[in-house]
């Protein structure tokens, strides 16, 4: 069985990064953290780009859809409607609660 990561367990393993910073300095903090080989092999897998924040690199990063982000069926189908930057994983999108669950949560 193959183990993967959480975006919780990469957003951890970036405690002392100062942002902004490219991915080959994430990945070098990984490292220095002592974060697992899965977390450093879902860094590699972003875009190489300049990443402002933690949640950047939360949604950039490649992990498994159902890891940690409570996200309802209907979020998760928002997700994959709404657009996102280049290379973005389409599960860690940004997207808003839909309009049925404003009704329901009255």
């Amino acid at each position: 069985m193959t183990r993967t990561t959480s975006a919780r367990e990469v957003v951890d393993a970036l405690g002392d990064v100062r942002f902004p910073a490219g991915k080959d300095e994430l990945i070098d903090a990984a490292r220095r953290a002592g974060a697992s080989g899965e977390v450093v092999a879902a860094l590699r897998g972003i875009p190489p780009e300049e990443y402002a924040n933690r949640e950047e690199v939360a949604r950039s990063v490649r992990v498994d859809p159902a890891s940690d982000l409570g996200l309802s069926p209907a979020q998760r189908a928002e997700q994959a409607r709404a657009g996102g930057r280049p290379g973005q994983s389409q599960h860690l999108r940004e997207v808003p609660e839909p309009p049925v669950q404003e009704e329901l949560d009255e």
